[in-house]
């Protein structure tokens, strides 16, 4: 039995474009191809020739490619040769002759629950329609599509909404994308497929239950409301609530690599078809979720992931001091931790402003050779040489966003503090063994015990000292102290550790700095993140904590944002951005669903994904200002990606009550 939640639509044999025809449902659906669940055909309008084309999906992916070849004669050499200009002159030329959008077809339910069907009209999203041009637009197309079928424009960008602020919505009626998508049933997160028996749960404390009883493994997908931030790694996730893609619980099925999605009328499909506790096979794609029962239980291999092995490198636990973050290079992550080397090579390219911040637009993203030309437009510069443009995009780094002062604690004095105790030395040497033996069912709470005692020793008087005279109490009675975790069992090539080690956001005065320390210390030993490095083959021996002590900065606006839409692996454009009022915490935890934009930083431009829990979007300025952090973000990647420039990064930022943005944390994320 299968329970098919998203299908492809067949592909036709011939080209059936066609010319100046009105649109009727029936031709509609003999023309469109489908795409995340729901059918779409693409449109050109001529204004010269006052005609329209339908184009065949199927035969006609790319409209410039249909325009050039098919209406002026061009050949694809010739276009692929400047097409950057050709596409300037058909997305933003405000006389442009040609008009280029899609149609797509979705239904919904009317004020009496009768099902109701209608058009959905809309550009691409680098499109710069200004009002008057998208009001022809919408006008030429209402007037040839069939008039029982209502038809409404989306803006496809800020832009566009902007621009039709000053047109009456009985001109042109209009629905924006956060309307028409934000309650969608089935939402992909993270592609992947996977083979296991599927646990339902339709509450957390049924969740609980059944973990604590009869326990979760490799073979399991995890269905739920919202799955918690310490499930266990397994085959794949289900969420039957709405989450962003950047949720911890995404980041983690990123990094193992397993399919994870929102599958929001889950239920009825478990009753339905008995999946509940039964073998299926489970895929997501980008433009399908598909859930398969399967007659009988597969011969399962376990998963890649448990025969992986992480190697660290050795840490370096020779004594050094405790150093300001601006003191720090990548190349101290084997002393200090990722977050707080991360932080620290932050600060040296914004300071130095020699790192080259084009790399990622230097590369060839055929037809094109570069998209040098792109950033030079988005920087707001004219035909600048490649050292002028390295120097301008490191200037908008500069002036865009700063590195957050504080202090990094290395290896070192974890290490001082856990010799220091014999009590502690000896749970560690059990520990060890029950890990050597596989002894699982001593392992939580040998690993809770360990806990206690790291958070109740007392710190030795040289480490408090060291940590005192770096970050003075004088200084932490100002107010409220940030300590973060900077492990080196994160951020790690196939392991992941989002939301895995504590960080505390509440620590007061000196007695509060060190409880918070050995806490940070102590989620180290914490049951899941002992079992996660073991499943890598992480050693116990190798794993130490650094931590990063900060004054805490208030914010009126924070959030995540990663270089890449996590939902499109393929695209090379945008970059994902969740935010909420206040602290960046609310969006990491997963306590609010986030307003979520997606900008544009090759041709420019943004649009809003979901307005989250608030409800309320952001003002024009500061969504314009959002597209210059995730600019930023995109230049960073450059540098911070090591060999590969298109290994995206994961961004944790604030803007401060004056307006200025901070980043707090940056990562790579795993892809």
């Amino acid at each position: 039995m299968t329970a098919q939640l998203l299908t492809d639509a067949a592909e036709p044999a011939t080209d059936r474009t066609v010319v100046g025809e009105n649109l009727s449902l029936p031709l509609f659906r003999t023309l469109s191809g489908v795409l995340a669940g729901h059918p779409y055909l693409k449109v050109v309008v001529d204004r010269a020739e006052n005609t329209w084309h339908l184009l065949d999906t199927a035969a006609h992916p790319f409209h410039v490619n249909y325009i050039a070849t098919r209406v002026l004669g061009m050949d694809l050499t010739a276009l692929d040769a400047d097409l950057d200009a050709f596409n300037a002159s058909v997305y933003m030329d405000p006389g442009r002759r040609f008009l280029l959008g899609v149609l797509s077809l979705h239904t919904d339910e009317d004020a009496d629950g009768r099902e109701r069907t209608f058009l959905v009209l809309e550009t691409t999203e680098a499109d710069t329609m200004h009002g008057e041009l998208l009001a022809f637009f919408y006008e030429f197309v209402r007037a040839r599509v069939d008039g029982r079928l209502p038809l409404l424009l989306k803006p496809a960008n800020h832009g566009q909404e902007e621009e039709l602020a000053a047109i009456s919505e009985l001109r042109v009626p209009r629905i924006l994308s956060h309307e028409l998508f934000g309650s969608r049933t089935r939402t992909p997160l993270n592609p992947g497929e996977a083979t296991g028996r599927l646990r339902y749960f339709r509450t957390h404390e049924e969740y609980t239950a059944y973990a604590a009883a009869a326990g979760l493994g490799w073979a399991d997908i995890v269905a739920m409301p919202c799955l918690p931030d310490d499930v266990p790694r397994v085959a794949g996730f289900l969420n039957t609530a709405p989450i962003t893609p950047l949720s911890h619980t995404n980041v983690l099925a990123s990094g193992w690599g397993i399919p994870n999605a929102i599958v929001r009328d889950l239920e009825q499909l478990v009753e339905k078809d008995g999946l509940d506790g039964a073998w299926v096979r489970y895929r997501v794609r980008e433009d399908g979720i598909s859930l398969e029962r399967l007659d009988h239980e597969p011969g399962l291999r376990a998963p890649a992931w448990h025969q992986q092995r992480i190697r660290l490198e050795p840490p370096l636990l020779e004594d050094v001091p405790v150093l300001a973050l601006h003191r720090l290079r990548a190349a101290d992550r084997d002393r200090y931790g990722t977050k707080a080397a991360n932080l620290g090579e932050l600060h040296h390219v914004l300071d130095s402003r020699t790192a080259d911040l084009t790399a990622f637009y230097g590369r060839s993203r055929p037809p094109r050779e570069d998209l040098y030309g792109h950033l030079a437009a988005r920087l707001g510069l004219s035909a600048p040489s490649l050292a002028e443009l390295r120097a301008g995009a490191a200037d908008f780094v500069a002036a865009t966003v700063g590195a957050p002062e504080g202090v990094a604690l290395p290896f070192a004095l974890q290490q001082h503090f856990l010799a220091s105790s014999p009590a502690l030395q000896q749970g560690i040497g059990k520990l060890k063994m029950a890990l050597e033996l596989d002894a699982a069912d001593v392992l939580d709470s040998l690993c809770l015990q360990l806990q206690h005692l790291i958070r109740h020793t007392p710190v030795p008087e040289s480490v408090t000292r060291q940590i005192n005279q770096a970050f003075p109490a004088s200084a932490g009675s100002r107010g409220r102290l940030v300590v973060r975790s900077s492990s080196n069992a994160e951020d790690l090539p196939g392991f992941s550790a989002a939301g895995v080690y504590d960080s505390v956001t509440t620590a007061h005065g000196a007695d509060g700095l060190l409880d918070a320390v050995r806490q940070v210390w102590a989620s180290l030993l914490s049951p899941r993140s002992v079992r996660l490095r073991h499943q890598a083959g992480i050693s116990l021996d190798d794993t130490y904590m650094g931590v990063i002590v900060q004054e805490y900065v208030p914010a009126s606006l924070g959030g995540v944002l990663v270089t890449c839409d996590p939902t499109r692996r393929e695209d090379f454009r945008n970059v994902y951005l969740n935010c909420t009022p206040g602290s960046p915490e609310k969006v990491v935890e997963g306590s609010v669903l986030p307003q979520q934009y997606l900008y544009n930083t090759v041709e420019g431009g943004g649009r809003t994904v979901a307005l989250g829990s608030s409800g309320d979007g952001l003002s024009a300025a500061t969504r314009a200002r959002l597209a210059d952090l995730c600019l930023t973000g995109r230049l960073l990647q450059s540098h911070f990606s090591a060999s590969d420039v298109d290994r995206p990064l994961d961004i944790e930022w604030l803007m401060t009550d004056r307006g200025d943005f901070r980043l707090v944390q940056i990562r790579p994320y795993a892809l």
